[in-house]
């Protein structure tokens, strides 16, 4: 008999119950970010005087008219600095401390742990407020504990000078957010299988080379994501700078980063009033900024970490 045919495979039924668990937080993401996104992204093509479209015309202003590019320029550095000291200070105290916490011998690693959380979970408000008393040269304990450690003739006001006052805040930022980065290194050190580590001390490696050599390659798609989460929080960074300083960010905009420059920019400030496309323009330039970054860490780096580990 003639071989027959094949039976055709059933398809599976469509699993309609996923769109049922789906609907309520894709409803709710679209209409409050994804609909505002696209709103202020149609706002920026428009004129803030007649309300006609305009093209591309806001975003030209922005990076040639002489009041606005200035402005955008600075606070785009600004921001550069904040996010560089933030990569390299605090992910790299955080990678150490994590490494610390991460020794067996190390006796109360869970208070050290918790304590060096804590001011992550305090409000940004506070935080600012708190510094601002501690820093200050009328008022605040810094000189009186810099004096008492023999540096008292090092104290300055920080936070009023131009050239100090952004890398003071950035410091202060490393404070509060330094539990992050630990607490990701600290999960990602305590998964690295025990074998490798007492295979490396059997061959002789001392305990730097084994975190150098065995520990860190293998953490190595979390520091990108840590690197990527500090690029991505940097640049949509606000609440400390305003807390501390205002919108204004003083002094003499030597704190403004593109996060308080879109604020005083769509709401106005003082004497200057607000303009919502102008700010819509920055907050597109701010999140093309952010993409670009993004594309960069899955280009460059992801594809690195996936084939290193195939």
């Amino acid at each position: 008999m003639p071989n027959s045919p094949p039976a055709k495979k059933k398809r599976k039924p469509f699993p309609t119950h996923i769109i049922v668990f789906l609907a309520p937080a894709t409803i709710i993401y679209t209409v409050f970010m994804v609909y505002p996104l696209l709103d202020s992204l149609r706002l920026s093509f428009f004129s803030n005087q007649t309300g006609a479209f305009i093209g591309l015309q806001n975003y030209i202003t922005l990076f040639t008219d002489a009041l606005w590019s200035v402005r955008f320029w600075s606070a785009l550095q600004n921001n550069l600095l904040f996010f560089a000291i933030h990569m390299i200070v605090q992910n790299s105290i955080g990678l150490m401390l994590a490494a610390l916490l991460a020794q067996h011998t190390l006796r109360g690693s869970q208070t050290y742990r918790t304590l060096l959380f804590m001011p992550t979970m305090l409000s940004v408000v506070l935080v600012g407020f708190i510094w601002q008393l501690i820093l200050s040269p009328l008022w605040g304990v810094a000189e009186g504990f810099m004096s008492f450690m023999g540096l008292g003739r090092l104290f300055q006001p920080w936070l009023g000078l131009e050239g100090a006052a952004l890398t003071t805040l950035s410091l202060v930022s490393v404070w509060q957010f330094i539990g992050i980065p630990m607490l990701l290194f600290y999960a990602a050190l305590i998964a690295v299988p025990e074998d490798l580590v007492e295979a490396a001390h059997v061959d002789g490696a001392g305990g730097w080379r084994v975190f150098w050599f065995i520990k860190f390659p293998l953490i190595l798609p979390t520091v990108g994501i840590v690197a990527i989460l500090t690029f991505v929080g940097n640049f949509n960074a606000f609440d400390l700078i305003y807390t501390v300083k205002g919108a204004l960010a003083g002094p003499n905009f030597s704190t403004d980063i593109l996060g308080t420059f879109f604020f005083r920019t769509f709401f106005g400030q003082q004497l200057q009033l607000g303009n919502a496309q102008m700010g819509a323009t920055i907050a597109a330039m701010m999140l093309m900024i952010i993409l670009v970054g993004v594309l960069i860490y899955l280009v460059s780096w992801q594809r690195r970490i996936v084939t290193y580990e195939v």
